[in-house]
């Protein structure tokens, strides 16, 4: 996951239209290819991470990593950490993160019905 450098006319331009637009701010916390996908399994309960990686055979743990830590950093998902050998640590959607579930299930009915105008389903 590259960042784009805080000096660029682009990271310029994506924090303006973030800043007047709200449906892009969402956009940025939750696009992407890996975000909504942890949410959605997320939407059933704590996780931890391997159980994670299983049901995303195709996501890197680095990737998995970073995603997590945007997610948490965004307050959209908790980390729990257990004191125990070998540690145990579960991931959760917090309150504002559990908001997306009705969203996320509009954007899987938005999908249905898009894949059926084009054929693909």
């Amino acid at each position: 996951m590259s960042k784009i450098k805080e000096t660029s006319t682009n990271y310029a331009n994506k924090q303006a239209l973030a800043d007047e637009c709200l449906e892009v701010y969402t956009a940025n916390i939750i696009g992407g290819q890996w975000a909504l996908v942890i949410c959605s399994w997320l939407m059933n309960g704590k996780l931890r991470f391997g159980e994670l990686k299983k049901k995303l055979p195709n996501i890197t743990e680095r990737m998995l990593t970073l995603q997590l830590r945007k997610l948490e950093a965004d307050k959209i998902v908790k980390r729990t950490i257990y004191a125990e050998v070998p540690p145990r640590v579960e991931y959760e959607l917090t309150a504002i993160g559990l908001e997306l579930r009705p969203i996320i299930n509009e954007l899987e009915s938005w999908g249905v019905k898009h894949k059926n105008l084009l054929g693909e389903f």
